[in-house]
């Protein structure tokens, strides 16, 4: 099997935080730093120390460090996930990931981003099985997509056929498959929706994992090396 995780599933948000960009955002360079510049003006601050509250970076990604050996690679969004798919025959996928990534209302639907990268494999046949694996804190957020999951799969019986949508499975929390069990692992930085105070612990990871780069993720603290904005 192949494992993907989207670093958003641990640099999160509280619930009620009002701009938190788990509830719709784009991916576009202006997302992935000059958003986050805008949330910490909101909150009256002058560095990324402004977002620590409403921005969490929740516990558990350090179980990743157990795939140390394990084939990896770091990419920056999951709309680049189809070239790391390419290196492997078809099999299942689990994704830990806060959205489930199988289609949205928006966009060209036949374009592959990150929020439909993993329904597109499926009907292409590039991925056999899709899991997708919310994180616990889900389970505090009421209108996240995790955090009711028989009305989240309601929801994608009108993105994905019929057919696709019986090899698709969705669960909370995420349960870590043995090291043996994983051909691959891809880890997604998805700067638009995670916290930049948060890089630092993302390249720890990919330190650890010895990831071969598949695209560039960002280092916005190391861009600001004083914290100033």
């Amino acid at each position: 099997m192949l494992l993907s995780v989207d670093w958003d599933a641990f640099s999160g948000t509280r619930e009620l935080v009002f701009d938190a960009p788990i509830w719709g955002t784009r991916d576009r360079d202006h997302d992935r730093l000059e958003a986050w510049r805008g949330r910490v003006r909101q909150r009256q601050g002058d560095s990324w120390d402004a977002l620590a509250h409403d921005f969490p970076l929740y516990s558990g990604w350090q179980a990743l460090r157990q795939y140390a050996g394990v084939p990896a690679w770091v990419a920056l969004s999951h709309a680049d996930a189809w070239a790391w798919l390419d290196f492997f025959p078809p099999q299942p996928v689990l994704n830990v990931d806060s959205h489930h990534d199988l289609g949205s209302l928006s966009g060209d639907p036949a374009r592959v981003r990150p929020g439909n990268w993993a329904g597109l494999a499926l009907q292409a046949g590039k991925i056999s099985n899709y899991a997708c694996h919310y994180p616990d804190w889900h389970a505090h957020l009421p209108v996240a997509e995790g955090y009711d999951l028989a009305r989240t799969r309601t929801e994608l019986e009108g993105l994905l056929p019929a057919d696709v949508l019986g090899r698709v499975t969705l669960a909370r929390p995420p349960s870590w498959p043995h090291p043996q069990e994983v051909a691959g692992l891809l880890l997604v930085q998805s700067p638009a929706w995670t916290n930049p105070a948060h890089d630092a612990a993302f390249y720890e990871l990919v330190t650890a994992l010895r990831a071969h780069v598949l695209t560039a993720p960002l280092n916005r603290v190391n861009a600001h090396s004083e914290r100033r904005l």
